[in-house]
């Protein structure tokens, strides 16, 4: 009896470790979205180095960081590219070595893009025009893996597609944007500011006269957050400001309802110590146009700086039409503007 226990006590010690040995070394699959998963197999590396499990583990992968790397980051010797250098193993730097790990072929990647539809990127097509195949892409420095998404305006600088589509290699980011986004039909924008009628900006009107690359991303980024510009810059060439300056199309200094249909300005109330000034947009427009005062007197801005009547005297704010020859003086008739 004290034999078979210690017989069964042997088997099981010995049986255990080829157990465990099984479950850790079955081949790992590595799934990427645009292609085949890449499979590990511990077997053939295991049989190269002796089963030597500490070759690999901890030194190189960490069981527990579970950290995947980039095919920039391999060639800098991390993961796979510590023996994968081209001396103990065939180098992940290779072009011809790609499909020792990487079977099959390489699938169209898509991308959605909010507004624009999507774009979809052919790798059998760009691969038949390069000499250096995925190198000429895969290479650290066109597409990283770090960078994630760009947008369009750090594809102009060069970044991913705008390393080749610079206008000199392949046509230019900047423009030409239906051979990449196909059946796009850009949207009409409306732009809601406060106190003011919405402005309403057409492609379709645009696009009549004028080609994507005149505005993109020259006058307008293509991003979500971008800068949303005053009238004040727009007067001084910014966004719309940069076309529409009284020379190229009407200047944005006037004219206000050409782009704010149906916008009254209403009264603009001012309280100080003096008491409650009215200024009316309606009585001065009878007289004047928008382009008379904004921005050149009165910036389209809020927190504008506020004038004194000592700097009216010397001609700024209202002062500078109530000056006693365009206007009556402002040094003088208080109660015409100074209700009490």
């Amino acid at each position: 009896m004290q034999f078979r226990l210690a017989l069964l006590m042997v088997l099981i010690v010995c049986a255990s470790p080829v157990a465990l040995f099984a479950k850790e070394t079955k081949d790992v699959k590595f799934p990427l979205k645009n292609g085949d998963a890449v499979v590990f197999s511990h077997d053939v590396h295991l049989l190269k180095y002796n089963n030597n499990c500490r070759i690999c583990h901890n030194a190189i992968f960490d069981l527990k960081a579970k950290r995947h790397f980039t095919m920039a980051e391999m060639e800098k010797t991390k993961s796979c590219g510590a023996c994968h250098t081209g001396i103990k193993a065939f180098s992940v730097a290779d072009e011809k070595s790609c499909v020792k790990c990487h079977k099959g072929k390489p699938r169209n990647v898509e991308f959605k893009v909010k507004g624009l539809g999507q774009t979809t990127f052919s790798h059998a097509v760009h691969l038949a025009k390069v000499s250096d195949g995925c190198k000429a892409c895969h290479n650290g420095t066109v597409i990283t893996g770090k960078d994630g998404r760009v947008t369009m305006a750090q594809m102009e600088k060069g970044k991913t597609c705008g390393a080749c589509h610079n206008g000199k290699k392949a046509f230019t980011v900047a423009g030409n944007c239906g051979k990449c986004h196909a059946g796009m039909k850009p949207r009409e924008i409306t732009w809601k500011a406060k106190g003011v009628t919405d402005a309403k900006f057409s492609h379709d009107f645009h696009l009549e006269a004028f080609s994507c690359k005149d505005c993109h991303t020259k006058l307008f980024a293509f991003k979500a957050g971008a800068k949303h510009f005053t009238m004040a810059d727009m007067g001084k060439g910014k966004s719309c400001g940069g076309c529409h300056n009284g020379k190229e199309a009407f200047s944005v200094a006037g004219d206000c309802n050409k782009c704010h249909k149906g916008y009254k300005p209403g009264n603009v109330i001012f309280k100080n110590e003096g008491g409650e000034v009215k200024f009316s947009h309606e009585f001065h427009l009878e007289a004047y146009k928008c382009v008379d005062c904004h921005n050149k007197i009165f910036p389209m801005q809020a927190g504008a700086k506020h004038h004194t009547m000592g700097d009216m005297e010397k001609g700024q704010s209202c002062g500078a039409c109530h000056n006693g020859k365009d206007a009556f003086t402002s040094n003088g008739d208080c109660d015409k503007c100074h209700k009490m």
